[in-house]
């Protein structure tokens, strides 16, 4: 039985990722999600290039890009869809997460719960 993949990313999350990536001027190999406490909701997304994943890391290779997953992320990640979203008044990063529990009103701080191991396929 394949490896369910953590995160898959939508065609507009996937095509920003490479433009940036292009406009970085490196060679970066991927981009690394995290999540991080803080926050009025208790935790943030976190996302940063690198040039090769950390030895833990989850690689998620999805629509042409590779994305890492922090091994401190990947229970909190299980199941979400990453995409792009562009409006009259912002453009960024959106996190379809069935792990959220709620959010704050500003958007910028999530309240996540770890995926239980029905999800991992490993019950």
């Amino acid at each position: 039985m394949p490896k369910m993949q953590a995160m898959r990313l939508t065609e507009a999350a996937a095509g920003r990722v490479k433009d940036l990536v292009l406009a970085s001027g490196k060679d970066s190999s991927g981009l690394r999600v995290g999540v991080t406490k803080g926050g009025c909701a208790g935790m943030e997304y976190t996302m940063e290039f690198v040039d090769e994943p950390g030895k833990f890391d989850e690689i998620v290779e999805d629509r042409g890009v590779r994305v890492f997953i922090d091994a401190k992320a990947v229970l909190y990640l299980i199941g979400t869809e990453m995409d792009y979203v562009t409006d009259k008044l912002s453009a960024r990063f959106v996190f379809n997460n069935p792990n959220q529990t709620s959010a704050c009103g500003c958007g910028e701080s999530i309240a996540l719960t770890p995926a239980r191991p029905e999800a991992l396929g490993t019950a």
